[in-house]
């Protein structure tokens, strides 16, 4: 007798920009067995180099509507006009069903979109720098900032940061290798449990 697969859990990160929120998912992706990183949907075009169902699956803006009309979207957002952005229930169930665990790096409010819908299936962590001083440094030093984008990030940090204690974990990535021994024994805990 055959017996039923165990459907795989939901970790979810979410953190304002630089406070190193990728790093940490990279480092777990190669540290914990059985996490699938998944694949958001986007209305925009491929940049160069990337890959369709690799990179996003990209869609056109009608396409994103009609999925969202359908209801096929865990979680969406338009960021602005005709630019979308969310993830797919059949990249959830594709996951999931093969045992995996589904790794989210969303925004906040598409992280808590997500463990609203799945619950205790879920883990939601949030990864929040040790100062907002700290986050500006680190923005500086990707030199992908200019004055005015620095400005708007760091202005959504504010906000960004009263969601923290909706989350189920708080991590704060004062230095990275505690932090990556902080989210690995949380997220192996949560998946052993």
């Amino acid at each position: 007798m055959m017996t039923a697969r165990k459907k795989g859990k939901l970790l979810i990160f979410s953190a304002p920009s630089g406070s190193g929120k990728t790093t940490l998912v990279r480092y777990l992706m190669n540290e914990v067995e059985g996490l699938e990183f998944s694949i958001s949907a986007c209305s925009r075009k491929p940049r160069k180099g990337e890959k369709n169902g690799v990179d996003y699956y990209f869609l056109s803006a009608d396409e994103f509507r009609e999925k969202i009309e359908k209801d096929e979207f865990v979680e969406w957002e338009e960021v602005y006009e005709d630019h979308f952005y969310g993830t797919l229930d059949s990249e959830v169930e594709r996951i999931r069903n093969k045992g995996n665990h589904v790794v989210f790096d969303v925004d906040v409010k598409g992280g808590l979109s997500i463990k609203e819908q799945f619950g205790e299936e879920a883990l939601a962590i949030f990864v929040k720098p040790p100062s907002i001083n700290t986050l500006k440094q680190r923005l500086l030093k990707r030199n992908s900032e200019t004055e005015k984008s620095l400005q708007a990030r760091l202005k959504r940090v504010g906000f960004e940061l009263g969601f923290e204690n909706k989350f189920d974990v708080l991590i704060i990535n004062d230095d990275l290798e505690t932090a990556k021994k902080q989210a690995f024994s949380i997220v192996t805990e949560f998946i052993n449990s």
